[in-house]
This record gives C-alpha cells, structure tokens and sequence, in this order.
C-alpha cells in the first residue's frame, strides 16, 4: 500500500497531559506537511491549533477523555465548546459503566445527543475495547449504528491495551454500514497500519506512522 494513502488514514495524535504548545505545533506542522486525515489534540489547544493551521489540516478533539465517566451534560459543554473553537472532528469516550450496567439506552442517547451537536461534523465513539467482552464490543457496534455517529473507536491509548487486528475485523462484521471504524492505540509499524487498514479500518490514529516516515526520510538523506 502506497505510504501516502496510509498517511491519508492517520489521525496524528498526542494526547499527553504534559503536551505543551510547542510540541503541539509541531504535530500540526507535520498533519499539513504529510496530509493526514487529521491531528487529533487535547480540547484546551484547539483554538489556538486552528487559527495555526486554519485549513491547513482538520482538527480533531476528544470528549469526555480519557475515562468517559463525564455526565452527559458536561460531554455535551465540552463538545459545543471544542465545535466553537474550529473543531472539525469529536471523539468521545462512552461511559464503560454503563455499559456493564446493561443501560443501553443511556449510551444511545448520549451519542444521539453529541450527534446532534456536531451535526455535520465528524462524531468518533470510543468504547476502548480492552476493557470489553465480545458481547459488549457486538452490542456497542449496535448502539454506535443507531446513534447515528460517524465512527467507532477502539481505544484511548490510556487503557490496558489498544487496537486489535481481531477487535476490527468485529467491528467491520457487526457495525452499520454507514458507520466507518478507527483502530487506535499501539499501531507502531508500516505494516500494522496496512493490516488495520485491509481489515476494514478508515482511519488509525497514531503518532508513531508520521514518525516512522519522518525517520525513514531522515536516513535516505544520508
């Protein structure tokens, strides 16, 4: 696979709490350079991040980050505000407890709520897989379709564990067709990409790809 439709998928990620601005410059910097799908940053960033690179690369946020235990009113604040500031894409992190508890209803609303916040805007819903049965990922891939959101997502990045080649191919099996998925956590190669990808992947978010060129780019300058 061409490397740069492989960088057309990535969602070029730092989600550190010790980012500083000078570091997220950096990730905007090389989103336009390399043309990722996006860079995907913490809320407090982003409106300086879009006056920065103002079309330059879209903005992507995260909502209710990284535990998801947030209400779904202060999800709600967060996502008008992240939209106010020039996100273009939101990524939320359900409430796992409530998933446990059986209270499917809950989580539907509160994604059919975000939705209609972002209305045209991309809606990512992290269920971070790892902490997940089979049952719970085929149930969220039912809740994820009917709330009208844009994509699942395997992971924050900040669990036991990130995406999984097995965690995509259910994903692909069970979602709507109008719901498209992003593996995220722990893709550190060229080829996991690609393979992420083939399973039926849209988007990885990642920082280590645009490093790994960077780096690749770097040694073929010698």
């Amino acid at each position: 696979m061409d490397i740069k439709e492989i960088l057309s998928r990535v969602d070029h990620t730092l989600l550190s709490p010790s980012a500083t601005w000078e570091e997220i410059r950096q990730i905007c910097d090389d989103g336009i350079k390399y043309h990722t799908a996006s860079v995907c940053i913490p809320p407090s960033f982003v409106r300086r991040a879009k006056e920065y690179v103002r079309d330059g690369v879209k903005i992507c946020t995260v909502i209710g980050f990284p535990n998801g235990y947030s209400t779904s009113s202060v999800k709600a604040y967060e996502t008008l505000t992240a939209l106010k500031d020039g996100a273009d894409e939101i990524d939320m992190v359900i409430n796992i407890g409530d998933l446990k508890d059986k209270r499917y209803d809950k989580i539907l609303s509160e994604i059919y709520l975000l939705k209609s916040i972002c209305r045209d805007r991309v809606l990512k819903v992290i269920v971070e897989t790892c902490m997940l049965e089979e049952d719970e990922k085929i149930m969220m891939c039912r809740i994820v379709t009917a709330g009208g959101a844009d994509f699942i997502k395997t992971s924050t990045g900040f669990g036991s564990g990130g995406a999984t080649f097995e965690d995509v191919a259910l994903f692909k099996k069970y979602v709507g067709k109008n719901v498209k998925i992003k593996a995220a956590g722990g893709i550190s190669s060229l080829a996991d990409a690609e393979k992420f990808i083939e399973l039926g992947a849209d988007r990885l978010g990642t920082s280590r790809i645009v490093k790994i060129v960077k780096k690749e780019e770097s040694e073929n300058a010698y």
